[in-house]
């Protein structure tokens, strides 16, 4: 069996590619007749697998492998799949189907399937609308300061340790060696030095007390954020020319969608006919949040 799934896997990487270019066609022979999505690739103790199945299967694989498309990786998937297959096979003929936990599991994942693929329908349908692309533009560049910072800062885990190195630098301890020596994340090993960053671009604690400085002073009291307690120095600021509507209206569609499909979700549980057993079930309010392919990238670290 396993020379003829390595004689059908060149099959699937001709037909996962397209087929063959005019160039590649032998002169004077016809074109084949491309594949369907229903052309059986390969056929399993009578069980047929279609070419849209392995696509489906060869799509997965790509996502969760962070792979590139090439022959040699068609090949493995394809044999991944005639695992798979075997085993289910084997898994039916030992009864497995009827298990209870077989079924329950069965079950969440049709329900989980059919909600990515209403949440995906949803993105694809709700998207936002030119005037709130702008609206959303102006509110996020244009009521900015339009001023960018300069900064180094020293990240610690507590607010005393932060307290410990405000006193250090009132004593006239030097702040990039400091920062060299104390602190945690990447940019403490060059001083604690961070990029140019303006508005909307750091974690807002972190943001507004830089912005309260003036160049060449360190915060006087830590400053708390999700990353743990920070001493900031501001070196320079900088006047800002706010970005083109163009350039981030990718930023501002994903930010958009997470709101809409936010709404939708919200929209469909207002509308839910939902009875709770209050035996097992505490009432609550609900939260309705967007899935996780529709997150966009998350603000800077200040780290």
């Amino acid at each position: 069996m396993n020379q003829r799934i390595l004689r059908i896997c060149g099959l699937v990487a001709v037909l996962t590619s397209g087929g063959l270019s005019a160039e590649d066609q032998p002169a004077g022979e016809a074109a084949p007749t491309p594949p369907t999505g229903d052309t059986t690739v390969a056929t399993v103790n009578g069980q047929e697998i279609s070419l849209d199945l392995f696509r489906r299967f060869y799509a997965e694989r790509l996502r969760q492998a962070n792979a590139e498309n090439t022959p040699q990786f068609q090949n493995q998937a394809f044999n991944e799949l005639i695992n798979v297959l075997v085993t289910a096979q084997d898994a039916k003929k030992a009864g497995i189907e009827k298990d209870k936990a077989f079924e329950t599991a069965l079950e969440l994942q049709r329900l989980q399937l059919l909600s990515a693929f209403a949440m995906r329908n949803a993105a694809d349908t709700l998207q936002p609308s030119d005037k709130e692309l702008k609206e959303a533009y102006d509110k996020r560049f244009g009521q900015g300061n339009g001023i960018e910072y300069k900064a180094r800062h020293i990240l610690v885990k507590t607010e005393d340790e932060a307290k410990k190195i405000i006193k250090e630098l009132k004593d006239g301890a030097d702040f990039t060696e400091l920062a060299k020596s104390k602190s945690l994340g990447p940019t403490g090993k060059k001083g604690g030095e961070l990029p140019w960053f303006g508005t909307g671009q750091m974690v807002q604690p972190f943001t507004d007390a830089t912005a309260a400085l003036k160049p060449g002073e360190y915060s006087s009291e830590p400053v708390q954020t999700q990353f743990g307690w920070h001493v900031i120095l501001l070196e320079e600021t900088r006047k800002s020319k706010p970005p083109a509507l163009d350039d981030v209206k990718d930023e501002l569609t994903a930010a958009l969608q997470r709101n809409i499909l936010a709404a939708y979700i919200a929209e469909l549980r207002d509308k839910a006919d939902l009875e709770l057993n209050s035996d097992l079930i505490k009432v609550t309010e609900p939260q309705a949040t967007a899935p996780a392919e529709a997150e966009s990238k998350g603000k800077a670290k200040a780290e």
